[in-house]
């Protein structure tokens, strides 16, 4: 049950709840002893001190040791220990940064929203939410400890949102530049990557130790490294301790000039260190996917929809429903007319309850179980649906290729992605550069991380 906590079960439960992002869910949840002693009785020290927050041996610990157990059978991957250190340090800390600025702007997270991410962990174990605290306690764990981290985690999903939310906008004039680009490649690729950053207000020192560092990662690899063990190693990126796996990603999604370079790759085989916006980036080619004709079955339907309402109960509003299938089914009333006079759906009502062409999921679950089940022409029974009860006729089918429009949807999709990954990585750069961070511990301080060691200098606060 030790993997219970792996870094890579949390982040899929937690993405299950919101949409992904570049802020990374530490593998560790708090221990179940106090934060001021440590397993030899001593006092737990600062490490570091994050603004107005600190973070402790311990809980820096309990996070190496994490990921040490999350590669268990597989040790070599991993990077000597007091570069691990930094690495899983460095995550704490962007992390507290991005917490402590979400309470800032007034984000918060209700225990509802943590409820339902500890019920995705659970669901994605095949355990019950009383065995996943189970699971959590038995390896010495709190399991409020691992709420938190939850939480912390949908915080800066949230934050994340709120920074893109208004910087990100794309035109259909943008569509149609990406899907007539030349450059334009179709398909999906997946990724794997390893990216070493250079300080937002860097000069060409800061860029030459970083190409240098880039180029010493290159030559590994090529005298036989694993790439995820060397992502591991020299990455700076905050999926570094996954191996930088990017997963699959639509090629239009690949900022134009990683695309090119990716483009020429075989299955297996690296880029040489890519000069990007935030520094170097070496990119390896997993997989790649081509893409198909997307043809879909769409349905033609029609519906009246009955509302309970202050003065309709649902009891009420059920029987209506059923008298008016009735007058449908059996007695053949002309169903547009009772749309027009009953159906409390404004968008279809004056239509006659037309709902035109739809793929099935369209227009919610309870529609999307019952339509296929129909035959043309034939009226279900009323249907349950969050908006109250639906009588719904099928009118007929076809089969639609929507290769076309949904290749504008996904171009639109990826140029919206790219933006918001650029905006949010500039800003997680700008939030780390312009925050106090006081790294008590001489060895845990990055020798290339300027800022760490100009803070250090501070007094702390």
């Amino acid at each position: 049950m030790k993997q219970i906590l792996a870094y890579s079960l949390l982040a899929a439960a937690v993405l299950a709840v919101v949409p992904t992002a570049n802020a990374q869910l530490l593998p560790s949840a708090q221990p179940q002893q106090g934060n001021m002693s440590v397993g030899n009785g001593s006092l737990d020290r600062i490490v570091a001190v994050v603004e107005e927050d600190v973070i402790l041996q311990s809980e820096l610990d309990e996070a190496i040791n994490a990921i040490v157990r999350q590669y268990a059978q597989n040790p070599q991957q991993l990077p000597p220990k007091d570069v691990l250190a930094r690495q899983v340090l460095d995550r704490l800390i962007l992390m507290k940064l991005q917490v402590q600025r979400a309470s800032d702007q007034n984000i918060h997270v209700s225990d509802e929203e943590v409820d339902q991410a500890a019920a995705n962990v659970a669901q994605q174990n095949k355990m019950s939410l009383d065995q996943l605290r189970a699971a959590v306690e038995q390896d010495g764990y709190s399991y409020a400890g691992f709420r938190q981290q939850l939480s912390d985690q949908i915080i800066a999903q949230k934050l994340h949102e709120s920074v893109v939310r208004d910087q990100v906008t794309v035109t259909d004039a943008e569509v149609n530049n990406l899907l007539a680009s030349p450059t334009y490649k179709a398909g999906e690729v997946h990724l794997a990557h390893i990216q070493i950053s250079t300080p937002a207000e860097g000069g060409a020192n800061d860029i030459a130790q970083a190409q240098a560092k880039a180029e010493e990662a290159i030559k590994a690899i090529k005298g036989g490294m694993d790439f995820n063990a060397a992502a591991i190693r020299f990455s700076d990126a905050p999926d570094a301790l996954d191996g930088g796996d990017l997963g699959w990603r639509r090629l239009d999604e690949v900022p134009p000039a990683f695309a090119d370079a990716v483009a020429s790759l075989k299955a297996g085989e690296t880029t040489p260190a890519l000069r990007g916006p935030t520094g170097f980036h070496i990119l390896k080619l997993v997989e790649t996917r081509a893409p198909g004709r997307q043809i879909v079955t769409e349905y033609h339907a029609r519906q009246i929809l009955i509302k309970p309402s202050e003065i309709v109960t649902p009891e009420q509003a059920e029987k209506k429903a059923q008298d008016i299938y009735t007058r449908v089914a059996d007695k053949h009333e002309d169903f547009a007319k009772i749309a027009k006079d009953e159906s409390k759906d404004n968008t279809t009502a004056n239509n006659g309850g037309d709902m035109g062409w739809f793929a099935k999921d369209a227009w919610g679950a309870a529609i999307a179980n019952n339509i296929e089940q129909l035959k043309d022409n034939e009226v279900s029974h009323p249907i349950q649906t969050d908006a109250g009860w639906i009588v719904l006729q099928r009118l007929g089918t076809r089969q639609s290729d929507l290769t076309d429009q949904l290749q504008r949807d996904q171009a639109r999709q990826a140029i919206g992605n790219r933006k918001a990954d650029e905006a949010y990585e500039n800003y997680l750069r700008e939030l780390r550069s312009s925050s106090f961070v006081d790294i008590r511990v001489p060895e845990l301080k990055d020798p290339d991380d300027k800022q760490a060691s100009t803070a250090a200098a501070q007094p702390a606060q």
